[in-house]
């Protein structure tokens, strides 16, 4: 899927971190065109071979980037997507994991009112498989193919297509969007995305428990989509409100259970599978 990966000339914010550093030398492994990194106060420093800038705007100036991945601490999270929205940057992802509900919707409705798609937090980012690798997503769990995954969960999707991958069934990209109750962007913007993507053939959903982005999907797919898509819901056993790993991952007053999403997606027309290593022989 092309239109997330292709033609990306990304920045690393946070690249002088110990995360970001890693990062930064495995995106560029897997082929991603890495053009600078921010960190304020390191301007100067060169990581990896790659220049560092004191901010996204002269970064942007000098190196024409047009996506960013942002690695900085939580309590900095949000005001560095803010800083990479107001100089312009198409397409921001966060990995970082811990930024405050309230910052979030804040950050949420900023980004809806300007040109920039958001991607995450708390997500693993983007990796089309021989394309590029734009976040965490392990390269080596992967191989060019024709299904799309979409994800809540990092964890679950690095297994999903390592299974996928063993059964010689590729991938045509990996999109994680987050795990937190407040994402940039949803289910349903992904499934639009794959159903118009001609390199897409099939899809995986990989939804859990909270919120209602699973049940949204499962109106669009049964409205809008053509393409089969295969769905795993993590979470049946699990005990209401109590948060199971992500800050979104919370069963409260009864609504957000997998039961509640597995018989929306089903009635959807969607194939529910009850474990994921079941996925794989659907596809076949």
């Amino acid at each position: 899927m092309s239109i997330l990966t292709q033609n990306r000339r990304v920045l690393i914010q946070g690249m002088t971190g110990k995360r970001g550093s890693f990062h930064t030398a495995q995106m560029s492994d897997a082929g991603t065109d890495i053009v600078g990194g921010v960190s304020p106060g390191r301007g100067g420093d060169w990581v990896h071979g790659k220049p560092v800038f004191d901010s996204v705007e002269l970064a942007v100036e000098v190196t024409e980037a047009n996506t960013s991945v942002i690695f900085v601490p939580a309590a900095f999270a949000a005001d560095a997507i803010y800083e990479a929205v107001d100089a312009g940057i198409e397409l921001v992802i966060c990995i970082t994991e811990g930024i405050p509900l309230l910052d979030m919707l804040k950050v949420y409705d900023y980004v809806k009112r300007s040109q920039s798609r958001l991607i995450g937090p708390n997500c693993p980012g983007i990796l089309t498989p021989g394309v590029a690798s734009i976040g965490i997503v392990p390269v080596h769990v992967a191989q060019p193919g024709h299904v799309g995954v979409v994800s809540r969960s990092g964890a679950l999707t690095y297994d999903v297509v390592n299974t996928l991958s063993s059964k010689n069934i590729g991938q045509s990209t990996i999109i994680g969007i987050g795990g937190d109750p407040f994402v940039g962007t949803t289910f349903i913007d992904v499934l639009q995305m794959f159903e118009n993507d001609p390199d897409t053939s099939d899809i995986v959903l990989l939804g859990e428990i909270g919120g209602r982005g699973e049940i949204d999907a499962a109106r669009y797919i049964k409205k809008r989509m053509t393409k089969r898509v295969i769905t795993f819901v993590a979470g049946l056993s699990a005990p209401p409100n109590r948060r199971m790993g992500h800050a979104g991952a919370i069963v409260e007053g009864g609504h957000g259970t997998a039961e509640e999403k597995i018989e929306a997606l089903r009635n959807a027309g969607a194939r529910v599978v009850y474990n994921p290593e079941e996925i794989a022989d659907h596809l076949r």
